[in-house]
């Protein structure tokens, strides 16, 4: 007879069921563990076997065989051990091999038989609602689980819990939904004094999701505007937390198990690797351009960056995906993110200062820009340039516009777009300007015959490409919004076409 138990395998966002089999025969006393798994599930033999010794159980003088069906499928990870026990106490007839093959389980085991938190239990919880099957986890991931939907969840402790459960002697109740409260304020607006310009691009790149570049002298502000970002970008809906949240709990990044409610805003130091920036290594794990998958990515010091790691963000920043190939995996997590860039003009960061630039200027300039290849930069909508704050500006009382007048402006422009968006049909999935493309812009950012003749004339003088021309008339339209008009004007057009790059550095 063998006994069964349903599982999962990760394959970047997409769930795989894995059929645990276990089955006990006469000869040898022996524990095969089959399947094409990896160290961490191969060392589950030894857990599994203590964590029935700490109940008082033994494993029977047989030859027990453990597969991982389909085996052509890596296994990876310590979420096996619960499964894995839970086949053997069914083939042992501790428990109803019926009521557990109703269950997805997932959990990782402790010497003494406690289950401890594993990662990717809620798009496991996903997944196993939609086959219509239960879903058995650690108790510290039940808070997740439950935001799957309407499914049983039992969310236990321990594998004596579990098996009390079963048995009628202990009832274990439905967990309760959890999501991150806000902890503390986020940084506002009021802090920055000047730099008018640039609070100007930022609320425009957040009302329309645009990637932003800063450019300016050490201490000009460039870091604390956007650490700012988050305390004016709208709360995630319903849908998108969902997805972050998947991401995140992949990762094991979920906070006991807690839906986030805020953007993610992931700051990345700039030696940070291609597979920490994109994703990938042993387990092709997601990167910080996942984690930061619709909310911000800070990228300080970008020319600080490996020319190749960020080379390798051009085609997320496109498409809003990041493919990882490497030999034994091929898998895609979503990077729908809102790139944030801070820059020096020069290494030494004072080149628009005569009296402290160094003696290799303008070449200095050039040398560091050229770090940055040009399809980069075309990539990003607004260039804006900080300049350093004078002492009669910091000698300024705080400005009146706190971060949460400007949240509200871009609350609003955010439910035009999303209303705008939704109503059409060639607009699928579509939340911001920034991600409309092809005829969709065309005919919501179309401008009038004033607008389009200044940015025909733009484009030509400032040799825009097709990518950088679409890309003012996303900016365009976000301007439109943020002013609550219906129509793309001149107006627009030359405020876009103010925040392209033009002759940088020189």
């Amino acid at each position: 007879m063998v006994s069964r138990v349903t599982t999962v395998a990760f394959e970047g966002t997409t769930v795989l069921d894995i059929d645990v089999q276990v089955q006990m025969s006469s000869g040898l006393p022996k524990f095969n563990l089959v399947g094409l798994p990896d160290k961490a599930v191969a060392e589950s033999r030894e857990r599994v076997r203590a964590a029935l010794f700490a109940l008082g159980l033994s494993l029977p003088a047989k030859h027990i065989a453990v597969n991982l069906a389909p085996a052509d499928v890596l296994k990876e990870g310590s979420h096996f051990d619960l499964p894995i026990a839970l086949a053997l106490l069914a083939a042992m007839g501790v428990l109803p091999a019926e009521e557990i093959a109703r269950y997805t389980a997932l959990g990782e085991l402790a010497l003494d038989g406690a289950i401890t938190s594993v990662a990717g239990v809620l798009p496991a919880a996903v997944n196993a609602s939609a086959a219509g099957r239960g879903l058995i986890c650690p108790a510290k991931n039940g808070g997740e689980a439950v935001w799957a939907g309407d499914l049983e969840v039992l969310a236990a402790p321990s594998l004596l819990a579990l098996i009390n459960h079963f048995k009628g002697t202990q009832i274990l109740t439905r967990p309760e939904a959890r999501i991150q409260t806000e902890a503390g304020s986020h940084a506002d607006l009021r802090d920055i004094k000047g730099q008018e310009i640039a609070k100007r691009a930022l609320e425009v790149a957040a009302a329309g999701g645009h990637n932003l570049l800063m450019i300016g002298p050490p201490g000009s502000g460039k870091s604390m505007l956007a650490a700012r970002l988050p305390g004016i970008l709208p709360p995630l809906a319903p849908d998108e937390a969902l997805d972050v949240s998947m991401i995140h709990s992949l990762a094991g990044l979920l906070d006991e198990g807690k839906l986030l409610r805020r953007r993610p805003f992931r700051d990345p130091h700039h030696s940070a690797s291609l597979p920490s920036l994109v994703g990938g290594g042993m387990r092709a794990k997601p990167g910080e351009i996942s984690l930061a998958h619709n909310g911000v990515l800070f990228l300080d010091e970008l020319p600080e960056f490996q020319r190749g790691t960020l080379e390798a963000l051009r085609q997320p920043l496109e498409t809003g995906r990041a493919v990882i190939s490497r030999a034994n995996h091929h898998v895609t997590y979503p990077a729908r993110v809102q790139l944030i860039a801070a820059m020096n003009p020069c290494r030494c960061g004072h080149l628009d200062d005569p009296a402290r630039t160094c003696g290799r200027a303008p070449k200095c300039a050039t040398d560091y820009l050229s770090r940055i290849s040009g399809p980069l930069f075309d990539r990003i909508d607004c260039h804006v340039e900080v300049p350093a704050v004078s002492a009669a500006d910091l000698s300024l009382p705080p400005p009146r516009e706190d971060s949460a007048i400007v949240a509200a402006r871009v609350a609003s422009a955010r439910d035009i777009q999303t209303a705008r968006y939704k109503s059409n049909d060639n607009a699928p999935n579509i939340h911001t300007n920034a991600e409309a493309d092809g005829e969709l812009l065309e005919q919501v950012a179309a401008p009038d015959q004033a607008g389009r003749n200044l940015l025909t004339q733009a484009a030509e003088q400032m040799k825009l490409s097709a990518r950088g021309y679409h890309r003012v008339l996303r900016v365009a339209r976000t301007l439109a919004d943020l002013a609550g008009q219906d129509s793309v004007t001149k107006l627009h057009i030359a405020e876009a076409l103010s925040y392209r790059r033009l002759n940088l550095g020189k």
